[in-house]
């Protein structure tokens, strides 16, 4: 189970003049435009199969009866790709009809990436794998006929299959600058609950599952950035161990110390992290919604983008 990706970091040098004619907005009143406060990103065009083999997490499907049962080389393939037939269980089907092959998840490592998390999945739904499209070619027997027309993974028996639905081409932006420093805009506003393949480290590229959908106005093509506050990382397990780190410095007379601890107390100054600007890490757009959550897949990453991350509506 792949735990890491390849992060595309697409940060470049920019100057002022340069900004102001790659973002439409002058730079706010109180910032200084540099390549950290303002980095340009280039977001990542979306393909098909991004579209559709990014899979999702929502309420059940409707029916369990419409299953493949197996293929054209049965018992001796298990596993079936682009142009195989396939046996499908279940009725409804007519020929030349497409559904969509999906497989329901379960994660075998029961571990949190952020506290919570299982409860918010749980809230959220089911997660699925979108693992290919087939289109239906006979129907005269008890069994259904498919060929599969596009796989993004191998097929198994026991996979589902729902109705195709076909998806917008997303329209994506031209290069632009972005705040990474932006207080909260009161935009809709939610987490990363998880992610495809149960990736826990996510880059440029990524698909993510997000804990808001429809019901509060998100739509496909939406562009939303993905934030991190420095009292989250005090507060992850892993990450909080850096800031337990001594000072790298024996000849600093006053050493600084932190409000939650992490350092001895002394007489130096006091650092409080609830004060420190929130900062933006990677910038995702809406591939397909339910009522209740978001597939989204990360265009552009300045930074590693953890699970637990929130995300907020990006109006720019």
């Amino acid at each position: 189970m792949k735990k890491a990706v390849l992060i595309g970091l697409m940060t470049l040098p920019l100057c002022l003049s340069a900004q102001q004619s790659s973002a439409g907005d002058p730079t706010p009143s109180g910032t200084t435009a540099t390549s950290v406060t303002f980095p340009v990103e280039r977001v990542q065009k979306p393909t098909r199969a991004d579209l559709y083999c990014s899979g999702f997490v929502g309420k059940q499907i409707q029916t369990h009866a419409n299953f493949v049962a197996g293929g054209l080389d049965s018992p001796f393939t298990t596993q079936f790709g682009s142009g195989e037939a396939l046996f499908l269980n279940g009725k409804g089907y007519e020929v030349g009809q497409e559904f969509t092959i999906v497989r329901e998840l379960t994660d075998p490592n029961r571990y949190e990436l952020f506290p919570g998390q299982w409860a918010a999945l749980k809230a959220a739904g089911q997660p699925y794998e979108e693992v290919g499209t087939v289109k239906i070619v006979d129907t005269r027997n008890k069994m259904t006929v498919a060929q599969v027309e596009f796989a993004c993974d191998t097929i198994l028996p026991g996979d589902y299959a729902i109705p195709f639905v076909n998806k917008s081409a997303i329209e994506f932006h031209p290069p632009m600058r972005v705040d990474r420093f932006a207080a909260a805009n009161g935009q809709v506003n939610g987490r990363i609950i998880l992610a495809k393949e149960f990736d826990s480290e996510l880059g440029t590229g990524a698909k993510v599952y997000l804990n808001i959908g429809s019901n509060q106005g998100l739509k496909v093509g939406d562009y939303l950035k993905a934030v991190r506050s420095y009292e989250t990382t005090a507060k992850d397990s892993v990450d909080k161990l850096s800031f337990m780190a001594p000072s790298l410095d024996p000849t600093q007379l006053k050493k600084p110390s932190m409000e939650q601890g992490f350092l001895n107390r002394t007489n130096g100054p006091e650092i409080h992290i609830a004060e420190m600007p929130r900062r933006a890490v990677g910038e995702i757009v809406i591939l397909g919604t339910t009522p209740s959550t978001a597939t989204g897949m990360i265009v552009y990453s300045l930074e590693t983008v953890h699970i637990g991350d929130r995300v907020e509506l990006d109006q720019q």
